[in-house]
């Protein structure tokens, strides 16, 4: 337990804050309801503005009428209390379904989500993903297995970011689901 919260304190210092790589407002589909799309909007920025939201969390949703669905995987129980209850206060929303996967905390996914950090944001050619607050490259760790999601600006850079993170000893496997934004 105490080297789970070192590790954790030293995330946290080594990282800073970053909120959730949601897709932007543009990329979302825009429901022909106008109070869905409000909701739409407003689940959008709660998410983003959850505080302890890193780059080894992914979240997403779905709005369908006044019923929002949250899937994704997050590394602390907390996390996922904090999203739901962040969307059930929004005006018209009605029902919250919770299908967030709590990742089982273990020390080897720790020690490879910091290395895998280091190579892709530590490279130079993916150095500019690491920039702002909201990091667009999700690497997500679950018994060894890595799956990269998110959004990168060309198909170079998504194949580079898996190259990397192949190279990082301790993953059993790699999932490239990077997604290139349309130009």
């Amino acid at each position: 337990m105490k080297h789970n919260l070192m590790t954790l304190a030293f995330l946290s210092a080594a990282l800073g804050p970053m909120a959730a790589s949601l897709p932007a407002q543009n990329d979302i589909p825009q429901p022909s309801n106008p109070a869905e799309a409000r909701i739409q909007k407003e689940v959008r920025h709660e998410l983003a503005m959850l505080p302890y939201i890193t780059v080894f969390d992914s979240l997403a949703y779905q709005v369908n009428g006044g019923t929002v669905t949250l899937m994704g995987e997050v590394t602390q129980p907390v996390d996922k209390s904090d999203a739901e209850n962040a969307v059930k206060n929004i005006e018209g929303v009605q029902q919250v379904i919770s299908k967030i996967d709590v990742l089982p905390p273990a020390p080897m996914d720790e020690q490879l989500r910091v290395a895998l950090y280091r190579s892709i944001y530590g490279y130079p050619m993916l150095e500019k993903y690491a920039m702002g607050v909201q990091r667009p490259i999700r690497i997500i760790v679950k018994g060894g297995h890595v799956t990269l999601v998110g959004v990168v600006d060309n198909e170079t850079d998504r194949n580079v970011a898996g190259v990397r993170a192949n190279a990082v000893p301790g993953a059993f496997s790699v999932t490239n689901d990077l997604q290139v934004h349309p130009s």
